[in-house]
């Protein structure tokens, strides 16, 4: 496909934000081309008697006539466009919906909580890596939906009626960031989850997901606090205690938290602590994608991959050309290496992926130039649209091809948040000697390696005769010792008989 014929566009008509993502199929996936958001606070137009104020609508048609210039060049049957919460329960609604239409030239659908819910699910499904049961909570503006599910498919679907924007109005509503506000808020929400509570533990998770404004702003703040990505309730409490330091709303200030989101910033948190509280949740991470992801793919009507990661992997390779054979290679060495070593430098099963990973993308910036290859991987790394990676697993991901050869840069391993600094050293260490023994690019000319660890010790044996007729490679071992013992790595080589 070519020009528009390929352009889709899904348009949500949220509680809080109005959204639009403009994507283009390409091979079987999707490129993002624009993604716009605003702040409408629709749900903060509703009155008493759940009628929508014409200030309220004003500003949701007001962000329509920005959205409707976008959809222009893109063909009717590839734009959808729905409404969730607030015009789920508006008395009005009609009003707003026929106005709406009107502007944008194409239908608006009120879509109902279950299948806001299904929605979501499947945008985090065809986004989202890791284990195929999970959990999704994503905290809208006036509703909250809660999804367990297995690959593709959902097992229950709940949307419960409370979001940062209702609870900001009735929990926050005289700006006080005090902890009776907090407790109110809280008891509140875990009071709507009890009847719902059971039957998610009953078809239970692996992994939860947060999809919702609220994860977002989390994830933000703890990657500007340089903490790893993994949300926990111990967290949430800190933020709390912070937010309630501040004593007041237009007094919140949090390292990461931007001025846009903090002012529906404590609801959202309130209503999170008690989803953790009941729930019984250990820790929740950032999905790739939600509403308007599933929306897209919906139309596209394409299958979810059961591994997102490997087809993102594959997809960058064929983009940059990759010699495929030879990153296995690497992939296979590392992981060779990796077996061979136990104790403290035994890697998670995430771990032993990203390192993978890593090795099946280190050449991508050969792609660019020879000449400062491991900067262009890394930066191509940082920039490139990765479903199924989290960004944190990205900034990994990029420090380790940034190490990937030559002189190393310690602080761009410590300042990723995806494992422990300790753990980034020696994914590094092992991807450096993988990739300096699949330089002849074949599979036949590899001696036996043993590789021992002894905590930030490395000692690997290799044939002796067969480093003599393999000068450059027994030089530029001797050179990787030097590089490590620059950073206080040691890497002895043994050579034995």
């Amino acid at each position: 496909m070519s020009g528009s014929a390929s352009l889709y566009a899904a348009i949500d008509l949220g509680s809080n934000s109005f959204h639009m993502l403009v994507v283009r199929e390409v091979a079987g996936s999707i490129q993002t081309l624009s993604r716009i958001k605003r702040k409408v606070r629709l749900a903060a137009g509703l009155n008493t008697d759940n009628s929508l104020s014409a200030e309220a609508m004003e500003r949701g048609w007001q962000c329509l006539r920005l959205f409707a210039e976008r959809l222009q060049d893109i063909p009717g049957d590839q734009i959808r466009v729905v409404a969730t919460a607030t015009l789920r329960l508006a008395t009005n609604a009609q009003v707003f919906i026929d106005h709406a239409q009107t502007i944008l030239g194409c239908p608006v659908q009120v879509i109902s909580g279950e299948e806001e819910a299904r929605l979501i699910y499947q945008g985090v499904a065809h986004t989202t890596g890791g284990a195929d049961r999970r959990l999704v909570v994503d905290i809208g503006g006036a509703s909250t939906e809660l999804v367990t599910g297995t690959g593709a498919q959902a097992t229950s679907l709940f949307s419960l009626s409370m979001g940062c924007v209702t609870w900001l109005e009735r929990y926050f509503a005289d700006r006080n960031l005090a902890p009776e506000n907090f407790a109110a808020a809280e008891q509140a929400a875990r009071e709507v989850l009890r009847p719902v509570a059971d039957e998610l533990r009953r078809h239970g998770w692996k992994v939860c997901v947060g999809a919702s404004g609220t994860v977002q702003a989390l994830q933000e703040i703890m990657m500007a606090q340089g903490m790893d990505e993994r949300i926990t309730l111990s967290r949430l409490l800190q933020l709390k205690q912070r937010a309630i330091q501040c004593l007041r709303l237009e007094e919140l200030e949090i390292e990461g938290l931007t001025l846009e989101r903090a002012l529906v910033f404590p609801s959202g948190l309130a209503i999170l602590i008690a989803i953790f509280n009941e729930l019984k949740i250990d820790c929740m991470t950032l999905a790739g994608g939600a509403l308007r992801e599933g929306l897209v793919y919906g139309m596209l009507h394409l299958a979810v991959d059961q591994d997102i990661r490997s087809r993102t992997v594959r997809n960058i390779q064929r983009r940059f050309m990759v010699d495929v054979e030879q990153a296995q290679r690497v992939a296979q060495l590392a992981g060779d290496f990796a077996q061979q070593v136990s104790g403290e430098w035994q890697l998670e099963p995430l771990s032993q992926e990203l390192l993978s990973n890593a090795c099946l993308l280190h050449e991508i910036g050969l792609s660019i130039d020879f000449r400062q290859a491991p900067q262009h991987a890394a930066y191509l790394i940082r920039h490139l649209d990765l479903p199924g990676f989290t960004p944190a697993q990205k900034r990994l991901l990029a420090a380790l091809l940034l190490n990937q050869i030559n002189p190393l840069d310690l602080s761009s391993l410590h300042q990723q948040n995806a494992v422990p600094p300790r753990v980034a050293e020696r994914l590094c260490r092992l991807l450096r000697l993988a990739i300096l023994f699949a330089g002849r690019r074949r599979d036949d000319r590899l001696p036996q390696l043993a590789l021992h660890a002894s905590q930030d010790h490395l000692q690997l044996s290799v044939s002796a005769p067969w480093l003599t007729t393999h000068p450059l490679l027994k030089e530029n071992l001797q050179q990787e010792v030097l590089w490590e013992s620059y950073v206080h790595w040691p890497l002895d080589i043994a050579e034995t008989p």
